[in-house]
């Protein structure tokens, strides 16, 4: 049967490894390559919409290349296929899974629709690495003999990564290690489409296609061009690859990468800054996974998960494994995993910290990137966010991750959540007694204060001893600067010590009302060193998160006696501005001085990592020398 095929773009927007794509092409005398702009389904900001446009420009530049085109229609998927099946006289329609949850009772409706109207429909598997959506890997195919009680248990059935776990999303990135390794490798990326898949197949065309299918503009979609920062990231596949191709020539770099050592004040990427193009699905993640195989395949030593690119592109499928299963998983309520915490409703501190002016120039020139260019690098990410919820302000993290979502270009559902979720020692995280310093912790890699110079240029003149602090300088210092502090710039809105103290003492309560009197202390090691941003995702953080069994005092002797509580009975106690060991976090109770991931010879292949072996601390920016500061 020759079909007449709508390949539904939603992320994938692109031609390389799109096996839905190629799915529609097969045995197609018609092919209608849609996507369907929803205004009220997105939350996402001026500059994240540019690149949406962006790609898909490329993607419509790609299509007619080999002689198709894209069609853009603007409404709800519900209310436009209906008409769209009838005009095109539709038989078949495919697109790629989507496991957000919103995502999937949309699709789930679709799929009924196309069932009353006798139209087949293919979904696969392209946007994760593993089929984290149902039992059995390939298409899904619902015809027009498929009861809507069929349906729903097909959608509800166990991930194959969750069946493989009793049902339960891993809560640990070592278990989902486990659980892929009885997986094996990714499957390679699907061809892309070409002319030679089209053969025989046709997309018409209309004189008026552009103006009745085309790629609108900004004010079009009702946004001011004049909002949107500088042009450093366009969007599309076309970008994605020539980007990948350029990183894959660093070899060296690529083999070495490890993502704690990368630097958020850096005044270049120093990640890869693919999450965008992954977020949107210009580049598969497969593609990326297998070409840093090639790489890693030509060189007798490179870096490992999870600090390692592959490991980057494994915290991505963990986080989003557990949004595939975990209910509610971007909200506190109703989330089976999710601390209950008493968040202070604070308007004017969230407007202050979303703006840039919370009076910490670290935590303002990160806001401000933010919002100026839609990218920061991971650790900006866990600075600002632990700032926002348990360091400093006390606000609930679902209001970070609404900023987020509306500011970052790579604002992915699962990883935003999951990633604020931790970040606020709500879920996977549990040593919240460890919070950065929004002054300490930016000086680690810029003393000089070079990145607060040009996103927050009023402190440009401000000498290095008080560029991260600026209320501290003399009047006659502010004055040279030409900035007084409280007149052109914010004094601080909160004093951190006391802030941080403060919250401490709010999340030993709200873990005691869980039932936990003290934060988990005896896990395998878990590390989020940084999972996406390298990509960029928003991640867990990389405070040198090793949960360890044992819990040595800064001196290296003795564990934590059992019981005890982990801010009380530990030397490594530290107070904002009158720090007795090590400055870069204001509560540190456990110097990493364990290194987990002792540079393992072992290729990735065999997945699993070594336990953690004790290595020599390193001096740094300890005072004392007795500790490797937070990566």
């Amino acid at each position: 049967m020759q079909h007449s095929s709508i390949h539904w773009f939603r992320k994938g927007l692109r031609l390389h490894d799109n096996p839905a794509l190629l799915a529609a092409a097969t045995d197609c005398c018609c092919l209608h390559p849609l996507f369907i702009l929803n205004p009220s389904s997105s939350q996402a900001g001026t500059n994240a919409q540019r690149f949406l446009l962006d790609a898909l420009q490329d993607l419509d530049g790609s299509l007619q290349k080999i002689g198709s085109r894209l069609f853009v229609v603007r409404g709800c998927p519900e209310e436009v296929f209906p008409s769209l099946f009838h005009t095109w006289g539709t038989t078949r329609l495919t697109f790629e899974v989507d496991t957000e949850p919103s995502a999937r009772q949309r699709d789930a409706t679709v799929a009924k629709l196309a069932a009353q109207h006798g139209v087949e429909v293919i979904q696969e598997v392209s946007h994760t690495l593993y089929d984290t959506e149902r039992w059995v890997p390939g298409a899904v195919s619902w015809g027009c003999g498929i009861q809507p009680q069929c349906q729903a248990h097909l959608s509800l059935s166990h991930p194959r990564v969750l069946a493989l776990n009793e049902g339960k999303a891993p809560l640990t990135y070592k278990r989902l290690q486990s659980l892929l390794a009885t997986l094996g490798p990714p499957e390679k990326p699907a061809p892309a489409l070409t002319q030679e898949h089209l053969q025989g197949c046709h997309t018409p065309c209309q004189a008026s296609h552009d103006t009745d299918y085309g790629v609108p503009n900004l004010e079009e979609l009702g946004q001011d061009p004049t909002n949107v920062g500088p042009h450093l990231y366009p969007g599309g596949e076309t970008a994605a690859l020539t980007r990948l191709d350029a990183l894959m020539e660093r070899t060296a770099w690529v083999c070495s990468f490890q993502k704690p050592r990368t630097a958020p004040t850096s005044l270049s990427p120093s990640t890869t800054v693919l999450s965008p193009y992954l977020k949107f699905g210009c580049l598969s993640v497969r593609t990326f996974w297998w070409r840093l195989d090639q790489v890693y395949q030509g060189q007798q030593e490179h870096s490992q998960p999870p600090t390692s690119l592959h490991g980057q592109l494994l915290w991505r499928e963990f986080f989003y494994t557990a949004g595939a299963s975990i209910p509610n998983f971007d909200r506190m309520v109703g989330n089976p995993v999710c601390l209950q915490v008493d968040w202070d409703n604070n308007p004017q501190h969230l407007h202050a910290w979303r703006e840039g002016q919370t009076g910490y120039p670290f935590i303002d020139a990160i806001m401000t990137q933010l919002r100026t260019e839609g990218w920061i690098h991971h650790l900006a990410r866990h600075a600002v966010a632990c700032f926002l919820t348990r360091g400093d302000l006390w606000v609930s993290w679902e209001e970070g991750l609404k900023v987020f979502e509306e500011l970052l270009l790579d604002a992915d559902w699962s990883l935003n959540a999951g990633n604020w979720l931790w970040l606020s020692g709500s879920a996977f995280f549990h040593q919240y007694f460890r919070v950065y310093s929004p002054v300490a912790f930016g000086k680690k890699t810029d003393r000089d204060g070079a990145y607060i110079r040009k996103y927050v240029p009023i402190l440009k003149d401000f000498p290095a001893e008080y560029i991260y602090e600026p209320w501290k300088a003399p009047q006659a210092v502010q004055e040279r600067a030409g900035c007084l502090v409280g007149t052109h710039y914010p004094q601080p809105i909160v004093e951190h010590g006391v802030a941080s103290k403060r919250n401490l003492g709010r999340m030993k309560v709200a873990h005691a009302r869980k039932g936990n009197k003290s934060p988990m202390r005896h896990q395998a090691h878990f590390t989020s060193s940084c999972h996406l941003s390298c990509l960029s995702l928003p991640q867990a953080p990389s405070e040198s998160h090793w949960l360890v069994p044992q819990w040595p005092n800064h001196k290296g002797k003795s564990p934590r006696p059992r019981g005890s509580e982990p801010h009380k009975d530990v030397q490594a106690v530290v107070s904002y501005g009158s720090c007795t060991t090590c400055p870069v976090l204001t509560h540190f109770a456990q110097p990493p001085c364990i290194n987990p991931f002792p540079s393992p010879s072992l290729r990735l292949a065999t997945w699993l990592l070594p336990p953690p072996q004790k290595s020599t601390p390193t001096p740094s920016t300890c005072p004392k020398k007795v500790c490797h500061p937070p990566t």
